[in-house]
């Protein structure tokens, strides 16, 4: 039997939604406290949650899309606010993180939305759109956050909402392949405890967040809006002046 609709009706915000997003934004600080100075690797494993979380929140405003008529220019709209906080973003992403090897995570999400949108409505624009989206992760995955399996991770999301339970593994095992898991499963074998328990979070992460949305009901959360969009790029200043006191 299929699970409860993750489908909140049009004109009406879906507090479990704004509660997924902002739990994801504060995996991700979690994670970047790491390149503050302290020694704290363990943040790494609660770090895990953020990237699918924010795909988990992607993947279920598409589905509402995919019921609702006259929200597909709204999609349209976020994609081009995520091409323009990617470039407004690289800068403080380049001064806070040291020697960067990819983009910030804001192009991996933009790929991740063209090609889900593809799968969605697969015909014309969209269908094109995501077809290249797709060739281009494959190109450039190595210059991608999370590479290649990091574009698939929305689709893979949008793929099992409304299922049971159990297909969220299959967004788990995407999630794991985007991080990492040639160097993480070496370090599980010589028992890096960090490691070991990143792996579950990576397996577990897009579980723990639909049973959220499906399950909690919060009725005081406040909306992430377009404002959220500059906090992206603003944690990574805070994170480098408190890097630059300490």
């Amino acid at each position: 039997m299929p699970g409860p609709t993750l489908i909140t009706p049009a004109g009406r915000r879906d507090g479990a939604l704004d509660l997924l997003k902002w739990l994801a934004l504060l995996s991700m600080v979690l994670d970047h406290l790491r390149y503050v100075g302290w020694q704290v690797d363990v943040l790494y494993v609660p770090g895990r949650l953020a990237f699918p979380w924010f795909c988990l929140a992607m993947a279920a405003n598409l589905a509402r899309v995919g019921v609702v008529r006259g929200e597909v220019a709204g999609q349209w709209r976020y994609l081009g606010w995520l091409l323009v906080f990617s470039l407004v973003s690289e800068i403080p992403y380049r001064l806070f993180i040291p020697d960067p090897d990819t983009l910030n995570v804001l192009p991996t999400l933009a790929l991740g939305l063209l090609v889900a949108r593809g799968w969605q409505q697969r015909r014309g624009t969209a269908l094109y759109l995501g077809v290249a989206a797709l060739a281009l992760a494959g190109l450039f995955s190595e210059r991608l956050m999370f590479g290649v399996f990091g574009v698939l991770l929305p689709l893979a999301l949008l793929l099992v909402i409304g299922r049971p339970w159990y297909w969220s593994l299959l967004p788990g095992l995407v999630c794991l392949a985007a991080n990492q898991w040639q160097t993480l499963f070496p370090a599980a074998l010589l028992g890096n405890q960090a490691a070991s328990l990143g792996i579950v979070s990576c397996l577990l992460a897009p579980l723990l967040g639909i049973g959220l949305l499906r399950g909690v009901h919060p009725h005081s959360v406040p909306p992430m809006r377009r404002w959220a969009y500059l906090l992206y790029p603003g944690h990574f200043l805070l994170l480098l002046a408190l890097r630059q006191a300490l």
